[in-house]
């Protein structure tokens, strides 16, 4: 048996940071582990310039996902006006730049997934800097505020963290009661997800299951992908690239 830490990700606005090259910003459709283990970090306090436990975090846990809801794409479109620095002068403060003699104008667009909802387990290695008790309770009584990949996004409800154990990723998925999300609304915390108003709601079809090397997934993968989000440097933003598993719901558990 494996010990999880159960996380709900529900918010109007969701982006989950790919690889940004030029003044395109794109999401993916699933949580990044880059996003996850930042919402950690918020939990806990821990600041970006702190390389030492922002390592620890990161060499820590690992992440299973079953996204629920992939949501609909959103794209937006930026302009953001960018002082240019005499010969041999640096900005050292926003107000600064945009007083300087020359503005110009940075163009950028910036996807974002809405109404995405997924369930994510948390997985403590060994080495984790922190009980899983622990990270429920920053996660209940946040330092920083919490987000979905972006300050923009925060979140809609409650991440309602709890413990749960199973013998594989598929199982505490899948297996592990959590409430209608809808009945909230209605103060009926009781009845179970998914109800037929959350199927409407959310239009909910084909689950998909993420997971990283390692963890016992307890189901086949349907291909593997490689993703840019594992995290070297928070100061320099920097990332490596990292083995991704993916399962379509329907197959037979492994």
């Amino acid at each position: 048996m494996t010990d999880y830490l159960l996380l709900r990700l529900y918010g109007p606005l969701a982006s989950w940071g790919e690889i940004a090259v030029g003044e395109s910003r794109h999401s993916a459709v699933q949580p990044s582990r880059s996003a996850l283990l930042g919402l950690l970090a918020a939990a806990l306090g821990i600041e970006r310039s702190d390389d030492a436990a922002q390592q620890a975090l990161t060499q820590g846990y690992r992440f299973g996902i079953k996204l629920e809801c992939p949501g609909m794409p959103l794209r937006d479109y930026h302009t953001v006006q960018s002082g240019v620095p005499a010969r041999k002068t640096h900005f050292r403060s926003r107000r600064q730049e945009l007083s300087a003699d020359k503005v110009g104008t940075l163009l950028s667009t910036r996807e974002y997934r809405c109404d995405s909802l997924a369930l994510v387990a948390v997985e403590a290695l060994p080495e984790a800097p922190y009980s899983l008790e622990q990270l429920a309770e920053a996660l209940q009584r946040p330092h920083f505020p919490l987000y979905l990949g972006r300050k923009s996004c925060p979140l809609a409800l409650p991440l309602a963290p709890r413990r749960a154990s199973a013998a594989t990723l598929r199982e505490v998925l899948d297996e592990t009661p959590q409430g209608s999300l809808l009945a909230l609304l209605e103060r009926q915390p009781e009845q179970r997800w998914p109800s037929p108003a959350d199927r409407r709601a959310f239009r909910l079809g084909q689950a998909r299951y993420y997971w990283e090397d390692g963890m016992n997934a307890g189901m086949e993968a349907s291909f593997d992908s490689w993703r840019h989000d594992q995290p070297l440097s928070r100061r320099r933003w920097q990332f490596a690239p990292r083995r991704e598993w993916v399962a379509l719901q329907g197959r037979d558990p492994a």
